[in-house]
């Protein structure tokens, strides 16, 4: 596994110590929108603010080494997770849960792939399951 450092800068960015800080905090978090990740670093960093960090995010979504996730709650969640996975999501905690699933992704994808949509192009597949935990 790359290190923070070397994987922010392969994805063409300068690895500040707030970039490199916010990573691990996703790592950390797995899912997160950008005040769970102000929260976790507050005291370390107690200047660094949500406008900051979500335009952090937004910048590592950008390079590829975070993808967006949509919530119920009008709060946008960042997943480390870029490959591809389905999620659970907890509509009265707004948590996600990974399902590592590969055959449902490759039954989903070969599917939906034999589709044509009329007027549409497909960009990607995210399957995204909404519930509560027991």
């Amino acid at each position: 596994m790359l290190m923070i450092k070397d994987l922010i800068k392969s994805a063409g960015l300068k690895a500040t110590p707030q970039r490199i800080a916010i990573y691990e905090s996703m790592r950390k978090l797995g899912h997160a929108c950008a005040d769970m990740v102000v929260e976790d670093l507050r005291e370390k960093y107690p200047t660094l603010t949500v406008a900051t960090i979500y335009n952090v995010l937004e910048s590592f979504v950008e390079a590829g080494i975070l993808v967006k996730r949509f919530s119920l709650n009008h709060k946008m969640y960042f997943d480390v997770n870029t490959y591809e996975h389905a999620h659970c999501y907890d509509t009265v905690h707004n948590h996600f849960i990974d399902i590592d699933d590969p055959e449902l992704m490759k039954l989903i994808t070969d599917y939906i792939s034999s589709k044509e949509i009329e007027n549409f192009e497909i960009e990607g597949i995210d399957i995204h399951i909404t519930g509560k935990q027991k």
